[in-house]
């Protein structure tokens, strides 16, 4: 006898607490930690703290859950700029865009390189992702002459994760200023 192991759907607000849960999980993250307390997460996304838990389960279920939402949503930014804007514009963009995912990474970084082994396939999900993303938009700006062909997509993600590294707080805005940098040296000039 064969057992059934494929899972029901998720009913809508179950949906939108796990939404409300993540939403408030990486807000939470950035500015108090991973190890803020539960209850400020439920509070901020309007549940109990029993549906926090019944979500996930362990705090580290809710790490890799923040931190591959962004992953996601990061990578899925890369279509709809390259459907929205000259492939160069499309690329600075999404570039703009990976900042604010290292920015929320930052907040889950002590998590992530615990050693916990929940963690052990994100930086190969994280490449799996977001390599192809920016790959599709280096091509598309490469193909229309826009930018010198110099960087694979992993040697652009690990660039621009060293460059947006705030120096001091007194810089708020120094790694978009190195971003730019970078994106203006990637384009040729006559």
């Amino acid at each position: 006898m064969t057992q059934h192991t494929e899972q029901r759907p998720l009913r809508r607000d179950a949906q939108r607490n796990i939404g409300a849960l993540l939403d408030a999980a990486k807000q939470v993250f950035g500015t108090s930690g991973v190890d803020a307390p539960a209850k400020e997460i439920a509070d901020l996304a309007g549940v109990g703290v029993g549906t926090l838990y019944r979500h996930f389960p362990k705090r580290s279920d809710l790490v890799k859950a923040v931190f591959q939402a962004e992953v996601d949503a990061t990578a899925d930014a890369a279509p709809a700029l390259a459907a929205a804007h000259e492939p160069v514009v499309a690329l600075e963009k999404w570039l703009h865009r990976y900042t604010e995912f290292l920015a929320t990474k930052r907040g889950l970084a002590s998590a992530l390189h615990s050693g916990d082994p929940t963690f052990d396939a994100l930086p190969a999900y994280f490449m799996g992702r977001l390599g192809p993303a920016v790959g599709s938009l280096l091509d598309a700006a490469a193909a229309a002459g826009a930018i010198r062909a110099v960087a694979s997509p992993k040697d652009l993600l690990y660039a621009v994760s060293k460059l947006s590294v705030t120096m001091n707080d007194e810089e708020p805005d120094h790694g978009r200023r190195m971003l730019d940098l970078l994106v203006d040296g990637l384009q040729h000039r006559a």
